[in-house]
């Protein structure tokens, strides 16, 4: 069966101050249907720039897919017109995006938020509209939702507001959900709840979610698949229980790392927790023939500065860009 998203060789430029920089370089994947897939990496990796151009979304002018291609249910949305991908979005792939209060217009209520969607994409009447936005709130587990769906975003708490993202992303019931960050700023309570109204929808509608995070353990907990993403490239991917038990990359051994576990004493280990030392460098230095990460890395030889490793293909479709992955 064919996966239904494919990317192949994409490639995202963006104009700089110091030039054109690759943000996004040479990345190829696959999405099956029914599949949870996450991009890891720390801020400033091309995550979000990867889901933008799934979207259509790159910032005008300034961001462009320079080569690659975008395949979705057979189509090449690299190659789709403005319009075409305006019926696309919203209705067959959908966005929750990082920030709710700013991603909601303070304006409107979220009823006529939610219904707005359902008019356009599927030509509903106001009314009916109108009854699809209250039957999604209580889907997506708003208390009281005939009387919500009134209410102004204001009104509504972090984690309600983030619901109502939620509710606008899957009211078309697309085939691909994007979650980019979807509990920033959220208490670890309403993360719970979050990530398990997105489990139970997910069950329900069949829809793939490409979930964004930089968070190992709500990979752990959401993921079947993982893609680790660094200085725009893709450095490992695989099976998340692959992964996480041999990761063959030195920056994922990092961000695993990083997570403490239940067993941890914090007081008594000073050691438990350890951190990727130097920061992601400016996408000015993206591109090149050389691995990236090599200025971080512990583990580091020669080669490393002068080279870029090939993606090696190793056991139960794991794979890493690195030139000491099969060492490890």
């Amino acid at each position: 069966m064919e996966p239904l998203l494919k990317v192949e060789n994409l490639r995202i430029e963006l104009k700089t101050r110091g030039g054109t920089a690759p943000v996004i370089d040479n990345l190829s994947f696959e999405l099956n249907r029914n599949q949870n897939l996450s991009f890891v990496g720390e801020s400033g990796c091309g995550k979000s720039m990867t889901a933008l151009a799934i979207m259509g979304l790159l910032p005008e002018g300034i961001g462009r897919i320079a080569s690659g291609k975008i395949i979705f249910d057979g189509e090449d949305l690299a190659k789709a017109s403005t319009a075409r991908l305006r019926d696309i979005r919203g209705n067959d792939i959908s966005m929750i995006f990082q920030e709710p209060m700013t991603s909601l217009n303070p304006v409107y209520t979220v009823g006529e938020q939610i219904a707005e969607v359902l008019r356009v994409h599927q030509k509903l009447s106001k009314r009916a509209a109108h009854k699809s936005a209250i039957d999604l709130l209580d889907a997506v587990r708003i208390p009281n939702p005939q009387s919500r769906v009134n209410d102004y975003p204001f009104q509504m708490s972090g984690g309600q507001r983030q619901r109502v993202m939620i509710a606008i992303a899957l009211a078309c019931k697309p085939k691909i959900l994007i979650a980019d960050e979807p509990t920033t700023a959220l208490d670890v309570t309403v993360q719970a709840e979050i990530f398990e109204l997105l489990k139970d929808l997910r069950a329900q509608t069949g829809t793939s979610i490409i979930l964004i995070t930089h968070d190992m353990g709500v990979v752990a907990e959401m993921a079947e698949r993982m893609i680790v993403m660094y200085a725009g490239r893709k450095v490992e991917e695989g099976p998340v229980s692959s992964i996480i038990e041999r990761a063959r990359h030195p920056y994922t051994r990092g961000l695993i790392a990083c997570v403490p576990h239940v067993t941890t004493d914090l007081k008594t280990d000073r050691g438990a927790l350890t951190e990727v030392p130097g920061i992601v460098p400016s996408i000015n230095e993206f591109g090149g023939n050389n691995c990236l990460f090599a200025a971080r890395c512990n583990d580091a030889i020669d080669k490393c500065f002068n080279a870029r490793p090939p993606e090696v293909n190793l056991e139960n479709l794991h794979e890493a860009a690195c030139w000491r992955a099969e060492d490890i």
